[in-house]
Protein backbone atom coordinates (compact mmCIF):
# COMPACT_ATOMS: atom_id res chain seq x y z
CA UNK A 1 0.00 0.00 0.00
CA UNK A 2 1.33 3.47 -1.11
CA UNK A 3 1.11 6.29 1.28
CA UNK A 4 0.59 9.70 0.16
CA UNK A 5 1.92 12.72 1.89
CA UNK A 6 0.21 15.44 1.25
CA UNK A 7 2.04 18.53 1.47
CA UNK A 8 0.86 21.11 4.38
CA UNK A 9 -1.49 24.09 3.45
CA UNK A 10 -0.05 27.60 2.78
CA UNK A 11 -0.49 30.26 5.18
CA UNK A 12 -1.66 33.72 3.34
CA UNK A 13 0.13 37.09 4.72
CA UNK A 14 -1.09 40.17 4.21
CA UNK A 15 -0.74 41.79 0.98
CA UNK A 16 1.53 43.89 -0.05
CA UNK A 17 2.96 45.93 -2.97
CA UNK A 18 1.35 46.85 -5.90
CA UNK A 19 -1.48 45.32 -4.99
CA UNK A 20 -1.97 46.83 -1.38
CA UNK A 21 -1.91 50.29 -3.56
CA UNK A 22 -4.97 49.07 -5.60
CA UNK A 23 -7.10 48.03 -3.13
CA UNK A 24 -6.46 51.36 -0.85
CA UNK A 25 -7.50 53.40 -4.32
CA UNK A 26 -10.32 51.41 -4.84
CA UNK A 27 -11.67 51.65 -1.06
CA UNK A 28 -11.07 55.66 -1.23
CA UNK A 29 -12.52 55.80 -4.79
CA UNK A 30 -15.71 54.03 -3.20
CA UNK A 31 -15.65 55.74 -0.31
CA UNK A 32 -15.82 59.01 -2.09
CA UNK A 33 -18.19 57.97 -4.19
CA UNK A 34 -20.56 57.14 -1.33
CA UNK A 35 -19.71 60.51 -0.12
CA UNK A 36 -20.89 62.20 -2.85
CA UNK A 37 -24.05 60.29 -3.13
CA UNK A 38 -25.37 61.34 0.07
CA UNK A 39 -23.90 65.30 0.51
CA UNK A 40 -24.84 67.94 -1.67
CA UNK A 41 -23.12 71.16 -1.91
CA UNK A 42 -24.09 74.33 -1.77
CA UNK A 43 -22.54 77.23 -3.23
CA UNK A 44 -21.29 80.53 -1.25
CA UNK A 45 -23.82 83.08 -3.00
CA UNK A 46 -26.77 80.01 -2.98
CA UNK A 47 -28.96 78.71 -0.09
CA UNK A 48 -31.48 75.73 0.00
CA UNK A 49 -34.66 73.73 1.04
CA UNK A 50 -34.89 70.25 1.35
CA UNK A 51 -37.64 68.07 0.24
CA UNK A 52 -38.76 64.55 1.10
CA UNK A 53 -40.26 62.93 -1.13
CA UNK A 54 -41.94 59.69 0.76
CA UNK A 55 -42.33 58.57 4.62
CA UNK A 56 -43.54 60.77 7.44
CA UNK A 57 -42.09 63.64 7.01
CA UNK A 58 -43.13 64.29 3.21
CA UNK A 59 -43.12 67.51 1.43
CA UNK A 60 -40.69 70.55 1.67
CA UNK A 61 -39.44 71.62 5.03
CA UNK A 62 -39.17 75.13 5.95
CA UNK A 63 -35.64 75.20 7.20
CA UNK A 64 -33.07 77.48 5.10
CA UNK A 65 -29.44 76.13 4.38
CA UNK A 66 -26.42 77.88 4.19
CA UNK A 67 -23.15 77.67 2.18
CA UNK A 68 -21.64 74.46 2.75
CA UNK A 69 -22.05 70.56 2.10
CA UNK A 70 -24.80 68.69 3.63
CA UNK A 71 -25.64 65.22 4.21
CA UNK A 72 -28.90 63.92 1.87
CA UNK A 73 -30.45 60.22 1.35
CA UNK A 74 -30.63 59.77 -2.67
CA UNK A 75 -33.72 59.03 -3.63
CA UNK A 76 -35.61 59.84 -0.60
CA UNK A 77 -34.66 63.63 -0.22
CA UNK A 78 -33.20 66.67 -2.13
CA UNK A 79 -31.79 70.03 -1.65
CA UNK A 80 -33.41 73.02 -4.09
CA UNK A 81 -31.08 75.58 -4.40
CA UNK A 82 -31.54 79.20 -5.10
CA UNK A 83 -29.43 82.09 -5.93
CA UNK A 84 -29.19 84.03 -2.56
CA UNK A 85 -27.22 87.18 -4.47
CA UNK A 86 -28.69 90.19 -7.15
CA UNK A 87 -30.56 89.06 -9.84
CA UNK A 88 -31.24 91.53 -13.10
CA UNK A 89 -33.83 91.39 -15.11
CA UNK A 90 -32.99 93.13 -18.33
CA UNK A 91 -35.77 94.10 -20.62
CA UNK A 92 -33.50 96.01 -23.71
CA UNK A 93 -33.64 96.34 -27.34
CA UNK A 94 -31.18 94.14 -28.23
CA UNK A 95 -32.62 90.97 -28.29
CA UNK A 96 -35.63 91.51 -30.11
CA UNK A 97 -38.83 88.90 -28.43
CA UNK A 98 -36.91 86.47 -27.09
CA UNK A 99 -36.28 85.70 -23.56
CA UNK A 100 -32.15 84.79 -22.58
CA UNK A 101 -31.01 83.20 -19.32
CA UNK A 102 -27.60 84.96 -18.15
CA UNK A 103 -25.87 83.70 -15.36
CA UNK A 104 -27.59 86.26 -12.59
CA UNK A 105 -30.75 87.38 -14.89
CA UNK A 106 -32.60 86.94 -17.14
CA UNK A 107 -32.34 89.00 -20.60
CA UNK A 108 -36.21 89.83 -22.78
CA UNK A 109 -37.56 92.41 -25.26
CA UNK A 110 -37.92 95.55 -24.24
CA UNK A 111 -41.37 97.31 -22.80
CA UNK A 112 -43.54 99.20 -25.45
CA UNK A 113 -45.82 101.25 -23.14
CA UNK A 114 -48.66 103.58 -24.78
CA UNK A 115 -48.81 106.89 -23.15
CA UNK A 116 -51.61 109.24 -21.45
CA UNK A 117 -51.87 110.60 -25.12
CA UNK A 118 -52.11 107.61 -27.08
CA UNK A 119 -48.29 107.70 -28.43
CA UNK A 120 -45.75 104.58 -27.98
CA UNK A 121 -42.68 104.85 -26.40
CA UNK A 122 -40.23 101.76 -26.48
CA UNK A 123 -38.38 101.39 -22.99
CA UNK A 124 -35.61 99.65 -22.27
CA UNK A 125 -35.53 98.83 -18.33
CA UNK A 126 -33.50 97.29 -15.62
CA UNK A 127 -34.84 95.55 -13.00
CA UNK A 128 -32.70 94.42 -9.61
CA UNK A 129 -34.12 91.83 -7.76
CA UNK A 130 -33.04 88.75 -5.30
CA UNK A 131 -34.87 85.74 -3.74
CA UNK A 132 -35.68 86.35 -0.11
CA UNK A 133 -37.44 83.36 0.76
CA UNK A 134 -36.49 80.09 -1.20
CA UNK A 135 -39.64 78.13 0.73
CA UNK A 136 -41.84 80.41 -0.76
CA UNK A 137 -40.36 80.34 -4.27
CA UNK A 138 -40.07 76.74 -4.09
CA UNK A 139 -43.50 75.95 -2.76
CA UNK A 140 -45.10 78.79 -5.29
CA UNK A 141 -43.33 78.68 -8.40
CA UNK A 142 -41.22 75.67 -8.13
CA UNK A 143 -37.83 74.27 -8.61
CA UNK A 144 -35.07 75.76 -10.90
CA UNK A 145 -35.31 79.46 -11.91
CA UNK A 146 -39.04 78.83 -13.01
CA UNK A 147 -39.43 81.88 -11.13
CA UNK A 148 -37.93 84.03 -13.35
CA UNK A 149 -40.17 83.62 -16.41
CA UNK A 150 -43.34 82.78 -14.50
CA UNK A 151 -43.41 85.54 -11.74
CA UNK A 152 -41.04 88.53 -12.00
CA UNK A 153 -41.16 88.73 -16.16
CA UNK A 154 -45.16 88.65 -16.14
CA UNK A 155 -45.54 90.50 -13.25
CA UNK A 156 -43.17 93.03 -13.88
CA UNK A 157 -44.04 93.57 -17.33
CA UNK A 158 -47.58 94.17 -16.04
CA UNK A 159 -46.75 96.64 -13.30
CA UNK A 160 -44.21 98.29 -15.32
CA UNK A 161 -46.80 99.54 -18.58
CA UNK A 162 -49.30 100.32 -15.93
CA UNK A 163 -47.34 102.69 -13.92
CA UNK A 164 -45.36 104.27 -16.98
CA UNK A 165 -48.52 104.18 -18.98
CA UNK A 166 -49.50 106.63 -16.76
CA UNK A 167 -46.85 109.35 -18.44
CA UNK A 168 -47.34 112.08 -21.47
CA UNK A 169 -44.77 111.38 -24.32
CA UNK A 170 -42.84 114.83 -22.99
CA UNK A 171 -43.10 113.51 -19.28
CA UNK A 172 -40.10 110.86 -20.08
CA UNK A 173 -37.47 113.86 -20.68
CA UNK A 174 -37.43 114.67 -17.04
CA UNK A 175 -35.29 113.36 -15.14
CA UNK A 176 -37.24 113.97 -12.02
CA UNK A 177 -40.96 112.89 -13.51
CA UNK A 178 -39.32 109.24 -14.70
CA UNK A 179 -37.56 108.37 -11.57
CA UNK A 180 -40.28 108.82 -9.51
CA UNK A 181 -42.39 107.02 -11.97
CA UNK A 182 -39.79 104.46 -11.69
CA UNK A 183 -39.94 104.34 -8.20
CA UNK A 184 -43.23 103.81 -8.03
CA UNK A 185 -42.93 100.61 -9.66
CA UNK A 186 -40.39 99.64 -7.98
CA UNK A 187 -43.28 99.89 -4.81
CA UNK A 188 -45.56 98.30 -6.71
CA UNK A 189 -43.57 95.31 -7.67
CA UNK A 190 -42.56 95.14 -4.04
CA UNK A 191 -45.91 94.81 -3.06
CA UNK A 192 -47.00 91.77 -5.59
CA UNK A 193 -43.76 90.09 -5.45
CA UNK A 194 -43.21 89.46 -1.74
CA UNK A 195 -45.91 87.28 -1.52
CA UNK A 196 -43.83 85.11 -4.21
CA UNK A 197 -40.85 85.21 -1.99
CA UNK A 198 -38.49 87.55 -3.95
CA UNK A 199 -37.42 91.51 -2.98
CA UNK A 200 -37.24 94.15 -5.64
CA UNK A 201 -34.43 97.17 -4.62
CA UNK A 202 -34.29 99.00 -7.97
CA UNK A 203 -36.17 99.41 -11.12
CA UNK A 204 -34.13 101.37 -13.67
CA UNK A 205 -35.23 103.21 -17.02
CA UNK A 206 -31.95 102.98 -18.93
CA UNK A 207 -33.54 104.52 -22.38
CA UNK A 208 -36.40 104.97 -24.07
CA UNK A 209 -37.14 105.38 -28.06
CA UNK A 210 -40.81 107.19 -29.50
CA UNK A 211 -42.15 106.16 -32.56
CA UNK A 212 -40.83 108.31 -36.07
CA UNK A 213 -43.95 110.53 -36.28
CA UNK A 214 -43.92 111.71 -32.40
CA UNK A 215 -39.88 111.68 -32.37
CA UNK A 216 -39.49 113.86 -35.22
CA UNK A 217 -42.18 116.49 -33.93
CA UNK A 218 -41.22 116.38 -30.83
CA UNK A 219 -37.12 117.04 -31.51
CA UNK A 220 -38.76 120.53 -33.21
CA UNK A 221 -40.23 121.10 -30.69
CA UNK A 222 -37.33 120.91 -28.19
CA UNK A 223 -35.32 122.68 -30.92
CA UNK A 224 -37.52 125.66 -30.75
CA UNK A 225 -37.38 125.28 -27.14
CA UNK A 226 -33.53 125.37 -26.87
CA UNK A 227 -33.68 128.31 -29.68
CA UNK A 228 -35.54 130.26 -27.21
CA UNK A 229 -33.64 129.54 -24.28
CA UNK A 230 -30.42 130.26 -26.69
CA UNK A 231 -32.02 133.41 -26.98
CA UNK A 232 -33.05 134.29 -23.70
CA UNK A 233 -29.22 133.09 -22.49
CA UNK A 234 -27.36 135.55 -25.43
CA UNK A 235 -29.91 138.55 -23.97
CA UNK A 236 -28.47 137.70 -20.55
CA UNK A 237 -25.10 137.46 -21.78
CA UNK A 238 -25.66 140.68 -23.64
CA UNK A 239 -26.97 142.43 -20.09
CA UNK A 240 -23.86 141.16 -18.22
CA UNK A 241 -21.17 142.27 -21.37
CA UNK A 242 -22.80 145.89 -20.84
CA UNK A 243 -22.61 145.58 -17.02
CA UNK A 244 -18.93 144.33 -17.13
CA UNK A 245 -18.32 147.59 -19.39
CA UNK A 246 -19.41 149.50 -17.22
CA UNK A 247 -17.69 148.06 -14.33
CA UNK A 248 -15.04 148.44 -16.02
CA UNK A 249 -15.38 152.08 -17.21
CA UNK A 250 -16.19 153.53 -13.36
CA UNK A 251 -12.76 151.53 -12.39
CA UNK A 252 -10.68 153.19 -15.43
CA UNK A 253 -12.68 156.33 -14.57
CA UNK A 254 -11.92 155.84 -10.94
CA UNK A 255 -8.04 154.79 -11.51
CA UNK A 256 -7.73 158.30 -13.89
CA UNK A 257 -9.45 160.31 -11.13
CA UNK A 258 -7.02 159.02 -8.54
CA UNK A 259 -3.98 158.90 -10.42
CA UNK A 260 -4.60 162.95 -10.99
CA UNK A 261 -5.29 162.99 -7.82
CA UNK A 262 -2.03 161.44 -6.48
CA UNK A 263 -0.20 163.45 -9.52
CA UNK A 264 -1.79 167.43 -8.02
CA UNK A 265 -0.81 165.78 -4.50
CA UNK A 266 2.66 165.51 -6.50
CA UNK A 267 2.92 169.01 -7.70
CA UNK A 268 1.78 170.19 -4.40
CA UNK A 269 3.95 168.83 -2.31
CA UNK A 270 6.82 169.76 -4.92
CA UNK A 271 5.37 173.53 -4.74
CA UNK A 272 5.44 173.62 -1.01
CA UNK A 273 9.38 172.24 -1.24
CA UNK A 274 10.30 174.92 -3.65
CA UNK A 275 7.98 177.86 -1.51
CA UNK A 276 10.10 176.30 1.34
CA UNK A 277 13.58 176.42 -0.45
CA UNK A 278 13.00 179.85 -1.25
CA UNK A 279 11.76 180.92 2.18
CA UNK A 280 15.17 179.52 3.71
CA UNK A 281 17.35 180.92 0.56
CA UNK A 282 15.63 184.53 1.30
CA UNK A 283 16.04 183.78 4.82
CA UNK A 284 19.48 183.19 4.84
CA UNK A 285 20.34 186.25 1.95
CA UNK A 286 18.58 188.11 4.45
CA UNK A 287 20.70 187.00 7.68
CA UNK A 288 23.57 187.70 5.28
CA UNK A 289 22.95 190.96 3.97
CA UNK A 290 22.29 192.06 8.11
CA UNK A 291 25.84 190.69 8.85
CA UNK A 292 27.14 192.92 6.20
CA UNK A 293 24.86 195.71 7.07
CA UNK A 294 26.02 195.28 10.46
CA UNK A 295 29.48 194.87 9.80
CA UNK A 296 29.40 198.15 7.75
CA UNK A 297 28.00 199.84 10.84
CA UNK A 298 30.38 198.11 12.85
CA UNK A 299 33.50 199.51 10.60
CA UNK A 300 31.91 203.04 10.68
CA UNK A 301 31.80 203.39 14.29
CA UNK A 302 35.15 201.94 14.30
CA UNK A 303 36.37 205.05 11.88
CA UNK A 304 34.82 207.40 14.13
CA UNK A 305 36.76 206.83 16.83
CA UNK A 306 40.13 208.65 17.50
CA UNK A 307 42.69 207.51 15.85
CA UNK A 308 40.93 205.86 13.09
CA UNK A 309 42.13 207.82 10.02
CA UNK A 310 46.03 206.82 11.27
CA UNK A 311 45.07 203.32 10.99
CA UNK A 312 43.29 204.35 7.63
CA UNK A 313 46.34 206.07 6.29
CA UNK A 314 48.66 203.31 6.91
CA UNK A 315 46.38 200.58 5.77
CA UNK A 316 45.90 202.58 2.27
CA UNK A 317 49.98 203.20 2.72
CA UNK A 318 50.78 199.54 2.89
CA UNK A 319 48.25 198.66 -0.33
CA UNK A 320 49.64 201.40 -2.20
CA UNK A 321 53.16 199.99 -1.74
CA UNK A 322 55.55 199.37 -4.67
CA UNK A 323 52.81 201.35 -7.16
CA UNK A 324 54.30 203.74 -9.17
CA UNK A 325 52.60 207.52 -9.45
CA UNK A 326 52.57 209.93 -12.72
CA UNK A 327 51.45 212.96 -12.00
CA UNK A 328 49.67 214.64 -15.01
CA UNK A 329 48.47 218.39 -15.02
CA UNK A 330 44.78 218.65 -15.48
CA UNK A 331 45.11 222.10 -15.85
CA UNK A 332 46.61 225.23 -18.24
CA UNK A 333 48.03 224.08 -21.78
CA UNK A 334 49.15 220.86 -22.22
CA UNK A 335 46.43 219.66 -19.32
CA UNK A 336 45.15 216.08 -19.84
CA UNK A 337 41.68 214.83 -18.07
CA UNK A 338 42.18 211.14 -17.44
CA UNK A 339 38.41 211.05 -17.20
CA UNK A 340 37.72 212.53 -20.99
CA UNK A 341 37.75 209.62 -22.78
CA UNK A 342 37.07 210.66 -26.37
CA UNK A 343 40.34 213.41 -25.99
CA UNK A 344 42.44 210.54 -25.17
CA UNK A 345 41.04 208.35 -28.13
CA UNK A 346 41.66 211.01 -30.55
CA UNK A 347 45.71 210.46 -30.13
CA UNK A 348 45.17 206.79 -31.08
Amino acid sequence: MTTVKLAPPLKRGPLRGPVAGAVAGAVLIGAAALWFSFTQYVEPDQFAVKQVYFGPQQGVGESVYGPGLHFVLPGYERLHVFPRDMQILDLNDGHGSSVIPDGDGLTAAPIRIQTSEGYQVTVDITMLYRVVDPYTVLTKVGTGRLYESKVVLRRSDKILRQTLGQLNAEDFYSDTVRMQAAEEARKLLQEDLDDWGIQVWAVLVRDYTYDDRYQEAIEQRKIQDQTVFKNQAEAVAAEREAERQRVLAEGKATVDVEGERGRAEVRKIAADADLYYRQRIAEGDLLVALAEAEGTKLENAALRVPGATNIVGIEMAKALDGTEVIIVSTTGQGAMNPLDLDALLEGW
